[in-house]
């Protein structure tokens, strides 16, 4: 599949989506590069691009399973996306496939709103990233294609800050992409995993 496919689909949904009525289902599109550092480095601020300079293209369709959850601005998604794996000559390229579930907590502000997210799932590999290899062979450890899944993002309504009502649900947002064994409880994976610093562009249609 070529991965230019993946874009033009997501942009001929959006026009559908754009007209058609409210409907609990969001789209994504993301591209992001590989940071050395890891998950708790990145979200204090400290990531920093791998030498590697691996990245990734993916869409992530979503649907949504409950709204305003527990009567608190929270949203819970169940997600489903395709990833290619560009590995910048290391090794083949390849896909990966996830699945998780993502809560959002809405931030309604200004006029516009503003969601923090949180995910968590599985991923499965057609191969092991390079970076994982790399981080394994530095720290000791196995590498499995099958590994647990994070995903923290935060987004604005640029729809809605820009087009008004109309445009509404079209975010604009950046992601943390998280592989990881939890320190050995998957496939005896302990130190390594991969992270991957994307931007995005969602809409909920």
């Amino acid at each position: 599949m070529n991965p230019f496919f993946v874009l033009k689909s997501f942009l001929a949904l959006l026009l559908v989506g754009s007209t058609a009525a409210a409907e609990p289902y969001s789209l994504r599109v993301g591209w992001g590069i590989a940071d050395k550092n890891d998950f708790g480095e990145i979200l204090s601020g400290e990531g920093e691009f791998d030498t590697a300079k691996t990245h990734v293209l993916g869409i992530d369709a979503g649907y949504l399973l409950a709204e305003n959850l527990w009567d608190k601005p929270i949203d819970l998604y169940l997600n489903g996306a395709l990833y290619h794996f560009y590995e910048n000559g290391y090794q083949k390229d390849f896909w990966e496939a996830v699945i998780y579930l993502k809560g959002y907590y809405n931030v309604d502000m200004w006029d516009n709103r503003l969601r923090i997210g949180a995910g968590e799932g599985f991923s499965f590999a057609e191969r092991v990233p390079i970076v994982e290899q790399n981080e394994a062979l530095h720290k000791g450890s196995d590498t499995s294609r099958f590994l647990n899944y994070l995903d923290v993002s935060v987004d604005i309504d640029v729809g809605r800050l820009f087009g008004g009502e109309k445009w509404k649900d079209f975010y604009l947002g950046y992601a943390l992409k998280h592989r990881s064994g939890i320190f050995g409880l998957i496939n005896n994976v302990r130190k390594g995993g991969s992270n991957y610093d994307m931007i995005y562009l969602e809409k909920r249609f």
